[in-house]
């Protein structure tokens, strides 16, 4: 088994990834965050038209001001928008400028380095008033599993990538970890704030500015708050120049407003589903579609496929609650990629009952009218009863007993469904396995 150690680990981090969720919200929403914190901006307002971002940039006056599609990425200002519009933030000079980008983001997909080719859409615009940064930092206040605390991680080359920075000059990079029961005292912040660069008559202001954003992070059930950069301006002001805000799902019972905040649009559609519907999903690239209860069983199911020389199209944990209606639900998502040639449901009913969960497939097959090969391994309470319901189903359903078989079944029914697609023709499968 030591080959698949790669692979498994890899989806051990994916999975942790999916049921371990980090809200992120949007950098107008993270900047209003801020300033009720008590952390300085530059101000600015979110508008979804075009009409609206002209009306904001005559109410901040001046011609010197900052657009910024609102999208959940890194890389936005070096993105393209699927219209040809280069940068996902530009530098305006009026309020005509202000509606002219606005209409060619607002409503576009934005692709950057971390979106993919399909890109994000755009539903709304920041626009700020520009200001001129005499000093750049970069501050970021993050829970560490390593220490099992907060920890404070700074560095005087701020306004660039912070991985950039850790991987060409990663001495520029300060980790200070932080007591939880005694919070950022004022040594500790006025500290950070001198190492940073800060000119002497900014000191203070830096070192209040550090202490409100960890009350922010601890009140707020923060996982993240990283501002970069956090700047001192040319008339030394501390201000908070780009901020990006995560919480933590668990938190979601009692931070209601935050996590109103959501913005599904920003996400995979179907993770999205499968979330609302209790079910782990995650999309892969192969075309054996998997349906397992249990993370565990999950990962040795796509193990075994991938030993048996298949690729799995899918990580589908439907965790205890494998009942008939998340059955359905998550076939629903299985085959909602059309690259999908078979489907491997592995259960063990301990919890639930085996026979129960064969009535549940037999009636999704049948309302779904699906046509490609499912194979099911349905092991514990009522597994005989359930092996029996589905032999006498007639439907394309293959119950086998044993994991290495029904591995193997899988893969070879997924080539010969492969193999009849590419040619276009149609197959047929017989009950006589």
């Amino acid at each position: 088994m030591y080959r698949l150690r790669p692979f498994a680990s890899r989806l051990t981090r994916v999975a942790q990834q999916q049921q371990k969720r980090s809200l992120s919200i949007h950098e107008y929403l993270s900047a209003d965050l801020l300033r009720k914190s008590g952390v300085g901006v530059p101000y600015g307002a979110v508008a979804t038209t075009a009409a609206e971002a002209e009306a904001i940039a005559k109410k901040i006056g001046g011609d010197d001001m900052v657009i910024k599609a609102q999208v959940l990425a890194g890389g936005r200002g070096k993105g393209t928008f699927e219209n040809g519009l280069k940068g996902g933030v530009r530098v305006i000079y009026s309020p005509t400028e202000a509606k002219m980008f606005a209409d060619q983001m607002i409503g576009h997909k934005l692709i950057t380095k971390q979106t993919g080719a399909q890109g994000r859409l755009c539903n709304s615009v920041y626009i700020c008033e520009r200001k001129f940064a005499r000093r750049e930092f970069y501050l970021a206040i993050l829970m560490d599993r390593a220490s099992q605390g907060p920890v404070i991680v700074s560095s005087s080359q701020g306004g660039m990538d912070i991985e950039t920075v850790a991987k060409e000059n990663p001495s520029a990079i300060t980790t200070t970890n932080i007591d939880i029961h005694t919070g950022v005292t004022d040594d500790i912040a006025r500290k950070i704030a001198v190492d940073l660069g800060f000119s002497e008559q900014c000191i203070e202001d830096a070192k209040d500015t550090i202490q409100k954003l960890y009350k922010l992070f601890m009140d707020k059930d923060a996982t993240q708050i990283e501002i970069n950069p956090l700047s001192e301006t040319s008339d030394h002001k501390v201000l908070a120049m780009d901020a990006k805000l995560g919480f933590d799902d668990n938190a979601d019972f009692r931070q209601k407003e935050i996590f109103s905040w959501r913005d599904t649009t920003q996400e995979d559609a179907e993770e999205v589903r499968a979330a609302e519907s209790g079910l782990n999903f995650i999309k892969l690239g192969g075309d054996i579609g998997c349906l397992v209860n249990g993370a565990g069983l999950a990962m040795a199911t796509m193990d075994i496929i991938k030993l048996n020389g298949g690729e799995p199209a899918n990580f589908l944990d439907v965790g205890g609650g494998a009942t008939p209606q998340a059955i359905k639900e998550a076939f629903t998502l299985i085959t909602s990629d059309p690259k999908v040639t078979a489907i491997f449901v592995n259960i063990f009913g301990g919890i639930v009952r085996c026979d129960a969960i064969a009535k549940g497939l037999i009636s999704t097959v049948e309302s779904m009218n699906l046509r490609i090969p499912i194979i099911a391994r349905l092991q514990g309470t009522n597994m005989e009863a359930a092996h029996q319901l589905i032999n006498e189903s007639g439907l394309k359903i293959f119950s086998i007993d044993d994991l290495q078989s029904a591995a193997e079944k899988a893969v070879q029914f997924s080539k010969v469904v492969k193999m009849a697609r590419d040619i276009d023709v149609g197959v047929e499968f017989s009950l006589g396995i």
